[in-house]
C-alpha cells in the first residue's frame, strides 16, 4: 500500500483560516447577541463590533454579568485563541531579528564582492518604490473613477466621527511625533549607535545595516581569519531555519486563532456601510497581487504564475492573519529560498529591506483613503494634489515600522500633506483591521516579487527542478536531521 500524500502546508494553514471566520462569527453572534439581551438593546446595529458591545456591558455593570451562560463561553473562547495567536506572534518576532542578522552576513562575506553588493541594493531600492508609486497610482485611480464616498449621506458621517474620534486623535498624535522628523532624521536612524540596542528593539532596517557591516569587513580580512566566524553564523543560520520549521508546524492552529480574534471583535453593521470603499481598496490590492506582480515576474523572471503563488502561499495566508510583515519575515524567507529558489545571498538582503520599506499595499490603502475621505467632505482633488499623494506616500512608507495599524499613521501625513480634513481618519477605524491584513499580504507578496526578480538578474534564482530536488530531500531527512539513534552511533565511531 503506497504512503498516503500528506497535506501541502498552505493548504493546512487555509483550512485553519476558513474555520477560524467559521468560529469568529459564532463567537460574534452569541456573544454580542446575548448581551444585547442582557442589556435590552432593540437596535442591534448602534454598536458596531463586539468591543463596543462589550464595552457598552461594563459601563451597565460589569462584562456579560447578565448576558447568560452562552455570552461567557464566546467570551473564554476569544480571550484564549487572542492567548494562543500572541503566543505564535511572539514566537515568530523572536526568530525574526536572529535570521537577519545571521543569514545577512553569510549572504554578504559569501558575495565577495562590494560592488555586486552596491548593484543589488541599487536594484532593491529601486524596484521597491517604483512598485509602491504604481500601487498608490492605482489606488487614486480606482477612488476616483467609483467614487466610494459619494454613497455615504451626511448623517451617517457624522455618526461615524463620533464613534472613532477618541481613537482617531491618538492616532493623529502618534502621527504629528513621526511628521516632526525630517529626512535626514530618518536617514540617520537607519545607522545604529548600539547595534545590540537595535536587535533588542527589533528595528530590522537598524540590523540589516549591522550585519551588512559586518559581512562587508568579514570580506576585507583574511580569509582564514573570517572562516571561524562566518562560520559560526552559517550554523546559526541554520538553527533559526530550523526553529522556522518548527513554527511552522503549529501555524495552521494559529492563523485559526488569529482570524477568530478578527472575526469576532469586527463590526457586521459598520462593514456593510462602508462596504464600497472596503470593495475599492480590496480590488485593487487584488489587482497588484494578482495582475501587477505576476506581470512583472513574467516579463524579468522565469517564475510563472502558479510557481510564485503555490511556493509564497504560506506567508501570505500568515501575513494576512498577523497584519504585520515583519512577523511575518522568517516565513517570507523560507518560502523564498526553500519553496521558491531564490537564495540565501539574495533573499537575506532582499526581504528584510522590504519588510521596512516596500509598502505596496499600504500606499494603494492610502490612495483610496484620501480620496474617499476628501469625498465625504465635499472635496474634489486636483491633478496636482493627487500628485503630491503619490510622492507623500511613496517617501512616508521609507523606514516605516512592518506593524499593524501604523498604516493610519502614515495616512495622518498623506491627508495633511493635502488639507483633507484630518477628523475623516474616524470614519475608517472601524473597518481598518480588516484591510489591513489584506494590505499586508500584499507587502508581503511584493516582497517576493522583489526577491525574484533581483535573484534572476544575478543568476541566483534556483531552477523548478532544483526547488523540487531540494523539497523532497529536505522532506525525506525530516524535521530532526541527527535522531537519537545516529547520535548513538557517532558516539560508538568516536
Amino acid at each position: 500500500m503506497g504512503k498516503r500524500k500528506k497535506l501541502a502546508l498552505h493548504w493546512k494553514i487555509l483550512i485553519g483560516l476558513l474555520a477560524g471566520v467559521v468560529v469568529g462569527l459564532l463567537v460574534n453572534w452569541f456573544w454580542t447577541g446575548s448581551t444585547w439581551a442582557a442589556l435590552g438593546v432593540n437596535d442591534p446595529a448602534a454598536y458596531v463590533g463586539t468591543k463596543a458591545v462589550y464595552d457598552a456591558s461594563v459601563a451597565e455593570g460589569g462584562p456579560n454579568e447578565d448576558a447568560g451562560i452562552v455570552a461567557g463561553a464566546a467570551r473564554q473562547v476569544r480571550l484564549a485563541t487572542v492567548f494562543a495567536g500572541q503566543l505564535f506572534l511572539r514566537g515568530l518576532m523572536f526568530i525574526a531579528v536572529p535570521i537577519v542578522l545571521f543569514s545577512l552576513v553569510v549572504g554578504v562575506s559569501s558575495l565577495n564582492d562590494t560592488s555586486r553588493l552596491g548593484r543589488i541594493g541599487g536594484k532593491t531600492i529601486g524596484i521597491y518604490l517604483v512598485t509602491t508609486a504604481v500601487a498608490i497610482t492605482v489606488g487614486l485611480v480606482a477612488a476616483n473613477l467609483i467614487g466610494p464616498g459619494k454613497g455615504i449621506t451626511e448623517e451617517q458621517r457624522d455618526s461615524l466621527l463620533s464613534e472613532q474620534q477618541a481613537n482617531a486623535q491618538q492616532r493623529i498624535e502618534a502621527a504629528n511625533e513621526q511628521r516632526q522628523r525630517t529626512t535626514w532624521d530618518i536617514i540617520l536612524d537607519i545607522v545604529p549607535t548600539n547595534p545590540f540596542g537595535a536587535m533588542a528593539t527589533g528595528n530590522t532596517l537598524q540590523v540589516v545595516i549591522a550585519a551588512l557591516l559586518v559581512g562587508v569587513a568579514l570580506t576585507m580580512i583574511p580569509r582564514e581569519k573570517g572562516r571561524p566566524v562566518i562560520e559560526f553564523f552559517d550554523a546559526m543560520t541554520d538553527v533559526v531555519i530550523k526553529i522556522v520549521e518548527m513554527i511552522l508546524i503549529i501555524a495552521p492552529y494559529a492563523v485559526f486563532a488569529l482570524i477568530v480574534v478578527v472575526i469576532a471583535d469586527l463590526g457586521v453593521a459598520l462593514l456593510l456601510l462602508l462596504l464600497q470603499y472596503a470593495a475599492v481598496v480590496v480590488g485593487g490590492l487584488a489587482l497588484m497581487v494578482f495582475a501587477v506582480y505576476p506581470l512583472i515576474l513574467r516579463v524579468f523572471t522565469p517564475v510563472r504564475y502558479k510557481r510564485f503563488f503555490r511556493a509564497i502561499s504560506p506567508a501570505q495566508l500568515l501575513a494576512f492573519s498577523s497584519s504585520s510583515s515583519g512577523a511575518t519575515l522568517p516565513v517570507t524567507m523560507e518560502c523564498c529560498d526553500e519553496r521558491l529558489g531564490v537564495k540565501e545571498e539574495i533573499g537575506s538582503f532582499v526581504l528584510p529591506i522590504g519588510a521596512t520599506i516596500n509598502m505596496d499595499g499600504t500606499a494603494l490603502y492610502q490612495g483610496v483613503a484620501a480620496v474617499f475621505i476628501a469625498q465625504l467632505f465635499g472635496m474634489d482633488l486636483t491633478l496636482a494634489q493627487q500628485l503630491q499623494i503619490v510622492l507623500t506616500a511613496t517617501l512616508a512608507s521609507i523606514g516605516t515600522a512592518a506593524v499593524p495599524g501604523v498604516g493610519i499613521v502614515m495616512l495622518v501625513i498623506v491627508l495633511d500633506s493635502v488639507g483633507i480634513p484630518l477628523e475623516g481618519i474616524a470614519v475608517i477605524l472601524g473597518v481598518d483591521r480588516i484591510l489591513d491584513m489584506c494590505r499586508t499580504c500584499c507587502n508581503v507578496t511584493g516582497d517576493c516579487m522583489v526577491a525574484s526578480v533581483v535573484a534572476s538578474s544575478e543568476d541566483a534564482l534556483r531552477t523548478e527542478e532544483e526547488v523540487a530536488a531540494r523539497m523532497a530531500e529536505k522532506e525525506a531527512r525530516g524535521l530532526d536531521e541527527f535522531p537519537k539513534e545516529e547520535q548513538e552511533k557517532a558516539e560508538a565511531i568516536g
